[in-house]
């Protein structure tokens, strides 16, 4: 990712209003912006609040909060007031798209619903995201990424066999949403490219945590047993799982038989090939714990680090386990061009490459309304109106 330079993503000229907070939002038009989107976030009179969840804290916001804001300038509005909706509306005016995450309802009793906007704006895309949709059972109900984890089975899988249910490690519901909403934009800007009008786009926390319960819920579907916990291991693969070796832990992922047969003759085991237990895949996880048994003790011989050299150079997936310190010091993290630096800024770049379309850093993280006064200069409104606003606090450059 370049620093600074004009923008020539292959978003640019594309114009989004980001009334979202916290993650899911955040991150689908960090993604957006990382490509040269125009991101205006558009905050409440408190501000993200994520802004506050640390430590660590660089400048008085939250590493949270820097790790999926950048390339995007800051408003601060109060959208509870007629005189904020009012500068909401003239900034749609050439928006391509809406991106907002509050609860079904609010928006509607602001009069700001979809069906309203788009008799002003037909070309305007107009993405939701929450946490069950409007309707149904579960609809209106607010979502919280820990709370989808659980409800949409995640918890129930994850662990160690035995163990109490366990939620992941990093909000992938809400990073999952982000990315399935970037997607959903995309796909809604090729339509409206054929057909000229925009659109309402309904994303959910719980619909994506719900697709992306693979292979558990095609597991269940197809064989009526309900899925539990495997630590490591694959459900479906084996050996796919965890090995202790003399130096670090590795993880080894020979998925096929020819993988498999590979590895064992790399470990100098080549009758475990020819046993019973494992001369399948569907043998070898039925038997896994006996294989794991097996493999560890060649493995535990010898040194981890070097081993997965050699089985990546064979073709067996495998890869030493790193914490997040090894993994942002590692030579091919820098050579990919994921450790973004500049003045105090620290962040890991996109992973979008592209052949020809280049991603900036144009914008560091914006502190709160940082951007206020630019961003409705250039919507037209003149200095006056401007100063009232602030003072009358409809417009915030400072959290209250």
């Amino acid at each position: 990712m370049q620093n600074n330079p004009p923008s020539s993503g292959a978003l640019t000229g594309t114009r989004v209003l980001d009334l979202s907070r916290v993650l899911g939002g955040p991150y689908c038009s960090q993604i957006l912006a990382d490509h040269g989107a125009e991101i205006i976030k558009v905050e409440p009179p408190r501000g993200d609040e994520t802004r506050d969840w640390g430590p660590p804290f660089h400048e008085g916001d939250a590493a949270y909060y820097l790790g999926v804001n950048r390339n995007k300038r800051s408003i601060g509005l109060d959208l509870a007031t007629e005189a904020g909706r009012e500068v909401l509306l003239q900034l749609l005016e050439g928006a391509d798209i809406l991106l907002e995450n509050y609860k079904p309802g609010a928006m509607e009793k602001w009069g700001l619903a979809y069906e309203v906007l788009r008799e002003r704006f037909p070309r305007l895309i107009h993405c939701r995201i929450s946490g069950f949709g409007s309707d149904g059972p579960l609809g209106g109900y607010p979502g919280y990424d820990a709370i989808v984890q659980a409800m949409a089975g995640w918890f129930s899988v994850n662990g160690e066999k035995g163990s109490a249910p366990t939620r992941l490690g990093i909000a992938m519901v809400d990073m999952g949403t982000g990315l399935y909403t970037a997607v959903a934009i995309l796909m809604a800007m090729a339509e409206r490219n054929r057909s000229g009008e925009g659109q309402y786009i309904d994303m959910t926390l719980y619909d994506c945590a719900v697709a992306l319960m693979h292979p558990h819920i095609p597991n269940y579907q197809y064989s009526g047993e309900i899925p539990g916990p495997t630590g490591n291991a694959h459900p479906n693969i084996s050996p796919y799982d965890t090995f202790r070796t003399r130096t670090v832990d590795v993880f080894i992922g020979a998925g096929n038989n020819a993988s498999f047969h590979k590895l064992c003759e790399l470990l100098e085991c080549v009758d475990l090939v020819q046993d019973a237990r494992f001369n399948s895949n569907a043998a070898r996880v039925h038997n896994r714990d006996a294989l794991k048994v097996e493999l560890e003790t060649r493995l535990v011989r010898v040194d981890g680090e070097s081993l997965c050299h050699q089985l990546l150079e064979a073709g067996i997936p495998a890869g030493p386990i790193y914490n997040t310190a090894q993994v942002v010091a590692h030579p091919h993290t820098g050579f990919r061009g994921l450790n973004l630096e500049q003045a105090w800024y620290r962040g890991i770049g996109t992973p979008i490459k592209f052949s020809r379309s280049q991603t900036t850093l144009r914008h560091l993280p914006p502190r709160f309304g940082q951007h206020s006064r630019e961003i409705l200069a250039e919507a037209g409104l003149p200095q006056e109106q401007i100063e009232a606003l602030l003072a009358a606090g409809v417009v915030l450059d400072k959290r209250r």
